[in-house]
């Protein structure tokens, strides 16, 4: 069995209980990944870029994504990821309620890694947050991990 290593997962969610939901999700796995959590589009971009008070951050492996963020959007941070050569290669996993087809074109056409609704089911939205960490933990293979 391979040796699993943390990964640093940054949330970007204003949701106080699906902040919670990930969080305990996360915690199930008991892998030891390190879960950030920021709650709009502005601090997304400042923990991704290292400014202000998240000068000491670690940069993200993989970037859980609302949409429907206060300040900048989901769209406008994915976008801003996915033009910076130095961000760019961090996968983005839009997790939203949105099931709107604009929505999911809009997302992948602008490079989401994965477009994931939200289920309204408390087990399910768990199983789905446990099940994309799982996935970005043992199946795939992130840069510099």
């Amino acid at each position: 069995m391979s040796e699993f290593r943390p990964i640093e997962v940054l949330l970007v969610e204003d949701d106080p209980g699906d902040v919670l939901l990930c969080q305990e999700a996360f915690s199930y796995n008991k892998v030891g990944n390190n879960l950030h959590v920021v709650n709009d589009g502005e601090q997304a971009l400042a923990f991704l870029r290292g400014e202000g008070q998240y000068g000491s951050a670690p940069r993200p492996d993989l970037v859980l994504l609302d949409l429907n963020l206060p300040r900048v959007n989901g769209f406008e941070v994915l976008e801003e990821v996915k033009k910076d050569p130095s961000l760019r290669t961090i996968p983005v996993v839009i997790l939203t309620t949105s099931e709107a087809e604009q929505d999911i074109l809009r997302g992948y056409n602008l490079h989401a890694n994965a477009y994931i609704t939200k289920p309204v089911d408390f087990d399910q939205f768990t199983r789905v947050v446990r099940q994309v960490d799982e996935f970005f933990v043992t199946v795939v293979k992130l840069p510099g991990k």
